[in-house]
């Protein structure tokens, strides 16, 4: 029976954007997943003894329902599934850790917006937008949420950003909402930022195809931050 145990623990591997949150994800915490899915996240840290307890929530019932089934498979007791929208199935006292993941920058900031709680200073955010992060650090800069760290992991060729933030105040500049507010140590910041600024040289030739010269002026702007970031980077890996 123990080798049974022992091998299903070794079968659950997570995927490299799963394993980064996992492993910023303080020991001994009370964890809320949401938009779960699978449930993979909290389930390995359940089956690790990472967290003393963990809510797993979606809003759709068919991922909720496998996300049980998932845990079933594993052995994970003591796991917490609920169905309802963002946290509005969470209560503040219930959880420490909050996992956003998964999902574009815009709904991870309506799903704070809708819990302004998370940001009373008591509640460590774990987030981790899949586009449009710029967006996610303009709303957290603008409501009352301070980042801690960022941390890039790439997935399936992708590069995605990691945020920890809690509540508290910040101020970034135009190449930090686009190129990481703490990512001048990460050895993958260069690479993120170049991708950026590639993306938005694209987008730069394409409105002066169709002439529209103020949005491409702007996307300007924002890649002249990015290269100042770029150069800071390298600054900071050369100290």
């Amino acid at each position: 029976m123990v080798g049974q145990w022992s091998s299903r623990m070794k079968t659950l591997e997570l995927t490299p954007r799963l394993q980064l949150l996992a492993d910023m994800t303080p020991p001994g915490t009370r964890l809320a997943d949401v938009g779960t899915d699978h449930a993979y996240l909290p389930i390995w840290l359940k089956l690790h003894g990472c967290v003393v307890s963990a809510i797993a929530c979606d809003l759709r019932e068919s991922p909720l329902a496998q996300a049980q089934k998932t845990g079933r498979l594993y052995g994970a007791d003591g796991i917490d599934f609920r169905l309802g929208d963002g946290l509005n199935v969470v209560a503040p006292e219930e959880a420490d850790t909050i996992v956003i993941a998964g999902m574009g920058g815009e709904n991870i900031a309506a799903i704070l917006a809708r819990a302004p709680w998370t940001a009373d200073g008591s509640h460590r955010l774990l987030l981790q937008p899949m586009t449009r992060a710029e967006v996610l650090r303009a709303f957290l800069m603008d409501h009352g949420y301070a980042i801690q760290q960022e941390a890039l992991v790439r997935d399936r060729g992708t590069l995605y950003p990691v945020i920890e933030a809690v509540g508290g105040e910040m101020s970034l500049s135009l190449g930090q909402l686009y190129g990481g507010a703490a990512l001048l140590h990460d050895p993958l910041g260069e690479r993120y930022i170049i991708e950026k600024i590639i993306r938005l040289t694209n987008a730069v030739a394409g409105l002066n195809r169709s002439r529209e010269q103020q949005k491409a002026d702007a996307l300007r702007e924002i890649i002249t931050a990015l290269l100042s970031m770029r150069e800071e980077w390298r600054n900071a890996k050369s100290q």
